[in-house]
């Protein structure tokens, strides 16, 4: 009996050490990350953005190859284009006031920027690509942003971006008083 109680008490030492070293020994995921920022340019910034649209486009990109078979992919590219008016633009002899009136000539609105959300874009379907994917997706991405600002320029945006200078503007202005309001676009 004594016998029998001394080799599970020397199993259990050599389980324990086994369980101590096994845990030891196991491969661990560590992540490990260093940043070194530097703040490059400070901006001062007067757009003032007033209608943002949503596109979405589905586009399948091929790379057409003579020596290797046509690589293709296809991707559902969502977007947003923001219209904007850029109020650095405007000067003291665009603002004139008699009175109880006030005429302003506000700046044209521009497209502040055209920009793939690539959280909600996604890469559908890949063929023939292997080692070209990467590549092979971000042409896709660069001609969909090309397409997009395309439509944006032929899109009604920057009129419906001066229609909402005009609705935000007139009841700020008559909040200050000004009951008779003239605002336009140089």
């Amino acid at each position: 009996m004594m016998k029998f109680l001394k080799v599970i008490i020397v199993l259990a030492i050599i389980g324990v050490l086994g369980w101590l070293v096994f845990n030891q020994m196991r491969p661990t995921n560590r992540v490990e990350t260093s940043h070194q920022l530097l703040v490059e340019r400070i901006e001062a910034m007067g757009k003032l953005e007033l209608v943002k649209y949503r596109f979405s486009d589905v586009v399948e990109h091929k790379n057409i190859s003579t020596f290797l078979p046509d690589a293709s992919v296809l991707l559902i590219i969502k977007a947003d284009a923001v219209g904007c008016i850029d109020l650095t633009k405007l000067t003291a002899d665009d603002i004139r006031v008699f009175g109880d009136s006030v005429a302003i000539q506000l700046p044209q609105p521009e497209v502040c920027y055209v920009k793939i959300d690539h959280k909600a874009s996604r890469v559908y379907d890949t063929k023939m690509a292997f080692f070209r994917e990467a590549d092979l997706v971000g042409e896709g991405f660069k001609a969909a942003e090309a397409e997009i600002t395309k439509e944006v320029n032929k899109s009604d945006m920057l009129q419906q971006t001066k229609t909402n200078a005009i609705n935000v503007f007139r009841p700020l202005l008559q909040g200050l008083g000004y009951s008779k309001i003239s605002l336009s676009f140089n």
